[in-house]
């Protein structure tokens, strides 16, 4: 399975938004600024993300996007499934009972595919937004000499 940039750059905009909006609209330029991705795909992004009810807008002065839930609600699996569809990376029309399968009761290959999607599908739905932010935070302050400024 490969993500796509909207998979890789939604997720780094989402993560921006996250940490730098803190329930506070954040415009587009400025998580454009941060995260080096264009304006005009970044407002592809967000459209996505909102259809899907993880972001909102708000118009307006001092507009911008904010999360439509807390952070801690929602997966990263929830952000690649908005931008990229199924995290699948075998579609096996064995393991879908609509489509059925010629050889679906002799295939042996059809639990790997099975483990293999399962195994994606979990790892990423336990991964949290706020979880990422955390961790982000914590690398920046790898980078400042006493830490000082880094005290939760």
């Amino acid at each position: 399975m490969k993500l796509s940039t909207k998979g890789r750059y939604g997720l780094r905009a989402l993560i921006d938004l996250a940490q730098a909006g803190e329930g506070a609209p954040v415009s587009i330029t400025s998580i454009s600024d941060r995260q080096n991705i264009s304006e005009r795909y970044l407002e592809q992004l967000m459209g996505m993300l909102k259809k899907s009810g993880l972001v909102k807008s708000i118009r307006g002065a001092g507009g911008g996007y904010v999360l439509a839930k807390d952070a801690s609600e929602i997966s990263v699996g929830d952000i690649l499934r908005a931008l990229e569809g199924s995290l699948d990376p075998v579609d096996c029309s064995a393991l879908n009972s609509e489509e059925g399968c010629q050889i679906a009761d002799s295939c042996v290959t059809k639990y790997v595919w099975q483990k293999i999607n399962e195994s994606i599908n979990r790892t990423v739905d336990e991964m949290k937004l706020d979880q990422l932010v955390q961790e982000s935070r914590n690398m920046e302050c790898q980078d400042i000499p006493d830490h000082a400024a880094c005290k939760n």
